[in-house]
């Protein structure tokens, strides 16, 4: 063996061993879920008097969703003299505008809702949360992003928890308003149920930290400034400032039984984008607060957690790695004669497969979906999951490099049915060039399975057929929107 041919199988074989310890991580998880689902938090207490409360809407370029989210607000059921509501307006289109119409129609009506609009968008999202915590006069803040329509008895069913002095957060699940458009958003739904579901719940519930989603939650005014207030210096200032919150003895609860509908990304462009942000952000946030969390007074299992939460997004770099290694790994080990060790690869696969399966059946479970309608989603929701590999790959190498980047926001539709919508085109994400690399590893991967097949290495076919169908359905959806662009374009340019 070569001393390259070696360096390829150690790579190949590291990077897989660590995705299967991130794979038994997730039945930790779900163990932590079972032994604690039926330990539901209750309020300490009840208010005399409901407190007053702050709902902040930070919006931008969001013509389609914004009067949907202010009217949901306003139909929040809680005393009108005790709520006070900011619409924090960063947009640079007509949004401001319909913006203005509707808070001056609600303020007519007898809402305290004012409009805070702003035209330099420092600090992003996090810069106009804390411009609107300055001149707030809740005693607790309740937090939606545009694409949210809260329930009525969203406050009703959160506020008490607050009797409780420590308490500093309360996050409630995200329902899904759209779960059924497309094949896509019933992936998205499943993957948003593991996490609020199982992750949260596992990780409150056990003592361990967890984060505030950024938004269908209700924050201490106290705790936030305590904890340093609103920081923008990585992309996801909602996990930031829940870890230093939670650093200073705050303590938080998640309400899996009280949802707060959003709408999911209807295209592939806008969903990535949202998971870049996410993924670029988990790794910024753990760069920032790793250092003092294994310095602090904690126990070594709150620690530990902490770490596998933060960097688990870490773990799509290594998926890069086993992409590109998995087949000439497979050639040399077949051409040496030791393709015996592909049970190897096997029980590696297999430690990371089966427990994303028992994670996301055991989430659908919870969320009173069927065993058969759920076991159908599976593969699609792995091969997507490696999809995205590229994507979440490159959000990760920027952040460990210190690259910095804009908050891009991920672009709302209003799109709830099966239907076309003139916003797909004025807010449309087409892309960038690393489809190019989906589509080439898509093309790799075809190339790799026909090679199995004509030297009868049939035990390599589901994965390497996983991983084709993964990248080549994130590429041609990634490329649909600018197919569509073109071709609108064309029809808009005059004949001749």
């Amino acid at each position: 063996m070569s001393t390259l041919q070696a360096a390829i199988l150690g790579i190949y074989f590291f990077a897989l061993l660590v995705l299967s310890i991130y794979g038994l991580h997730r039945y930790y998880l779900v163990y932590h879920y079972l032994r604690n689902r039926n330990r539901r938090p209750s309020p300490a207490g009840r208010f005399d008097t409901p407190p007053v409360v702050t709902v902040q809407l930070p919006i931008y370029n969001e013509v389609y969703v914004t009067e949907r989210l202010i009217r949901a607000v306003c139909d929040l059921d809680y005393p009108r003299e005790q709520l006070e509501i900011q619409v924090l307006d960063d947009s640079t289109d007509e949004t401001t505008e319909v913006a203005r119409r509707v808070v001056a129609q609600m303020r007519e009506r007898g809402h305290d809702i004012q409009l805070l609009h702003r035209s330099d968008r420092s600090g992003f999202k996090a810069g106009a949360l804390e411009a609107g915590l300055r001149v707030a006069r809740g005693e607790f803040v309740a937090i939606f992003d545009a694409d949210f329509v809260t329930n009525r008895d969203f406050l009703q069913r959160s506020i008490d928890f607050f009797t409780d002095p420590e308490i500093g957060m309360v996050q409630v699940r995200w329902g899904h308003l759209n779960r059924d458009y497309s094949l896509l958003t019933r992936v998205q739904s499943i993957f948003l149920d593991g996490h609020f579901i199982i992750e949260h719940t596992a990780r409150n519930r056990s003592g361990c930290f967890f984060n505030f989603n950024g938004t269908a939650g209700i924050w201490r005014t106290e705790c936030i400034e305590s904890a340093g207030g609103w920081q923008h210096d990585t992309l996801t200032e909602d996990l930031d400032l829940s870890y230093r919150a939670q650093l200073r003895g705050w303590k938080f609860v998640f309400l899996p039984d009280v949802q707060s509908p959003a709408e999911l990304p209807v295209d592939m462009n806008s969903f990535k984008t949202q998971q870049h942000r996410w993924a670029k952000g988990s790794i910024q946030t753990g760069k920032k607060l790793l250092p003092s969390i294994w310095a602090g007074d904690l126990p070594f299992r709150i620690k530990l957690e902490a770490t596998f939460h933060l960097s688990s997004n870490a773990a799509y770099l290594l998926m890069v790695v086993v992409s590109l290694l998995m087949f000439p790994s497979l050639v040399i080990r077949q051409r040496m004669g030791l393709g015996h060790f592909l049970w190897f690869d096997l029980l590696l696969f297999g430690s990371a497969t089966f427990s994303i399966s028992t994670f996301y059946l055991c989430s659908q479970r919870e969320a009173n979906v069927s065993w058969l309608q759920s076991i159908k989603y599976l593969p699609l929701l792995m091969s997507l999951g490696i999809g995205l590999s590229v994507n979440n790959a490159r959000a990760v190498a920027e952040a460990l490099l210190g690259c910095q980047s804009d908050f891009a926001r991920t672009p709302k539709f209003g799109v709830i049915r099966r239907e076309r919508h003139r916003g797909v085109r004025k807010y449309a994400d087409l892309g960038n060039r690393f489809t190019l690399l989906e589509a080439a590893l898509a093309v790799y991967f075809c190339g790799a399975a026909a090679y199995c097949v004509t030297h009868g290495m049939y035990l390599s076919l589901p994965f390497l057929l996983l991983f084709l169908a993964g990248f080549a359905y994130t590429a041609a959806l990634s490329a649909a929107p600018l197919r569509e662009h073109l071709t609108f374009l064309r029809r808009r340019l005059p004949a001749g």
